[in-house]
């Protein structure tokens, strides 16, 4: 009997697909060769971004794949980027596809990073860039960011100005969770100051496990057979992880709200942490900001926050001890314009253009999002004068655009001059390791405040050489932050010129 269901559901699978090809072929962008059932999934191999490059070199910068039973438009052209993400199709992909990880992390598809376009989603937008990561919001938090890269500095001086090796991946990490952490909940789970030690390895664990999982691809989300025949033992991990990170985050919640009530309590605007802000709001509209909705917007904060600009730190300091040089004039432009024997402050930044161009070398080959999130269209549209049908999944690989040798000199050399003079502009559609349009990155300006303000402090703090002159080596990790395969492990000392300032710390 199963056997029966399974080949009648097979066949009605082929006969919709059959009919379904006929019906939008008229003028779809060109697509190679597919297979029955499963398209072109065969085609792609791990790292995505790579692979998909390889596939629009040959077959050109738009074009249509059929990833099982899913239509997917790739596009790796800044023109085609344009075309999705401004005013011709904006709204039309302003959707998200509705993945089982969105489903289970996300509440249902109603995150922020997750929701479909229309009022939730607007309404989360909104809470974010006026309540949560405005400019006088991440402004208000700078203290903490300070602290946090003082500590990591002190913990890195121990030696005084004899050179010693040092892993670069796990201290970037509790860097990042911290400062979101103390942000969000008022609390750290790395380093002193741990209120409850038993409480932040479980915080720690999970977070890891969650970024592990985010990362893995469910064959059921393209193969829908594949559900209908049971293969369920990812989805039960990712239900067991989803409900462990929503009882983490409704403790802190509960934490804050009994702080709260508490007649003694009394907080001013600027000690606010994320939850205060939203049980704040929560007392206004508690239909709207249920105990989940507020679940589900800190866990969207810490996966968009943590893993990402811990990635970005390891991927410039990887360089930049590959290329020593950089880190001699970074350091002389540090030297020239911050007070001597003052440690670098956020309100120095402007003045270290260098340290700018540094970071925005490493985005540009190294974007935290290779693939940005996806998109999907919400109805037929036109794409590079290619016809696109309704419900199309849209993969923009900003990685390949932003390697491109069409659109960048010399791309896999780390110059960090090519944005000399570039300032505070985007490039066009050549440079977008944040996104874009209304699904542009919203954390865009916290993200960009903690990696500079912490690569500065260590580039003025330290000097860095590699470990027996080896290069360091930049191979590609898996995963949807694109990490590097081995954690960096580099060799320190404290510059002479920075002893007195850190001892004071």
């Amino acid at each position: 009997m199963a056997i029966f269901y399974f080949l009648l559901f097979l066949s009605f699978f082929l006969f919709f697909n059959f009919f379904l090809s006929k019906k939008t072929k008229i003028n779809l962008p060109p697509s190679p060769p597919s297979l029955p059932i499963i398209g072109h999934l065969h085609l792609l191999k791990r790292p995505y971004y790579r692979s998909l490059a390889k596939i629009t070199d040959k077959y050109g910068p738009v074009l249509y794949l059929r990833l099982g039973s899913r239509p997917v438009l790739v596009v790796s052209t800044p023109s085609a980027v344009e075309d999705c993400l401004t005013k011709n199709n904006d709204i039309v992909f302003a959707n998200r596809p509705r993945l089982l990880i969105c489903k289970l992390m996300g509440n249902d598809c109603t995150s922020i990073s997750t929701a479909p376009y229309g009022p939730n989603w607007r309404n989360l937008r909104r809470i974010s860039a006026m309540e949560v990561l405005s400019a006088n919001r991440v402004h208000s938090y700078s203290a903490i960011r300070f602290d946090e890269i003082k500590s990591m500095i002190k913990r890195l001086s121990g030696q005084a100005f004899e050179y010693h090796t040092v892993e670069m991946k796990s201290m970037f990490f509790e860097l990042t969770l911290n400062i979101m952490m103390k942000m969000i909940a008022g609390k750290k789970y790395y380093g002193e100051q741990v209120e409850d030690l038993e409480e932040a390895k479980r915080f720690q664990e999970m977070v890891k496990d969650n970024f592990l999982l985010s990362g893995t691809s469910f064959l059921g989300d393209f193969l829908p057979l594949l559900n209908v025949i049971g293969v369920g033992r990812f989805k039960k991990r990712v239900i067991s992880m989803s409900r462990e990170k929503d009882k983490a985050i409704q403790e802190l919640i509960d934490e804050r709200r009994s702080l709260k009530s508490s007649s003694s309590f009394n907080l001013e605007e600027k000690n606010k942490t994320v939850i205060d802000v939203l049980l704040s709001l929560q007392e206004t509209e508690p239909d709207y900001y249920t105990d989940e909705m507020i679940q589900a917007f800190i866990w969207a904060m810490i996966a968009a926050g943590t893993d990402t600009s811990a990635g970005t730190m390891e991927w410039a300091m990887s360089l930049m001890v590959n290329n020593p040089h950089v880190i001699k004039k970074a350091q002389a432009e540090i030297d020239a314009y911050v007070e001597k024997g003052t440690l670098l402050h956020e309100s120095d930044i402007n003045k270290l253009p260098y340290l700018h161009c540094i970071i925005k070398e490493t985005l540009r080959m190294y974007p935290a999002g290779p693939l940005l999130i996806p998109h999907e269209s919400s109805e037929d549209c036109v794409v590079g004068g290619f016809n696109v049908p309704c419900n199309t999944m849209l993969l923009i690989n900003a990685w390949g655009i932003q390697n491109d040798p069409k659109l960048w000199d010399e791309p896999t050399k780390f110059k960090p001059e090519r944005f000399e003079g570039l300032e505070g502009t985007k490039d066009g559609f050549k440079f977008i390791p944040f996104g874009s349009g209304r699904r542009g990155c919203p954390g865009e300006g916290l993200a960009m405040a903690v990696v500079r303000l912490a690569l500065g402090s260590l580039i003025q703090c330290f000097d860095w050489e590699r470990i027996d002159e080896k290069l360091v080596d930049m191979s590609e990790g898996l995963g949807l932050s694109l990490p590097k395969a081995h954690p960096l492990e580099v060799r320190c000392r404290t510059r002479s010129s920075a002893w007195g300032m850190i001892s004071q710390l």
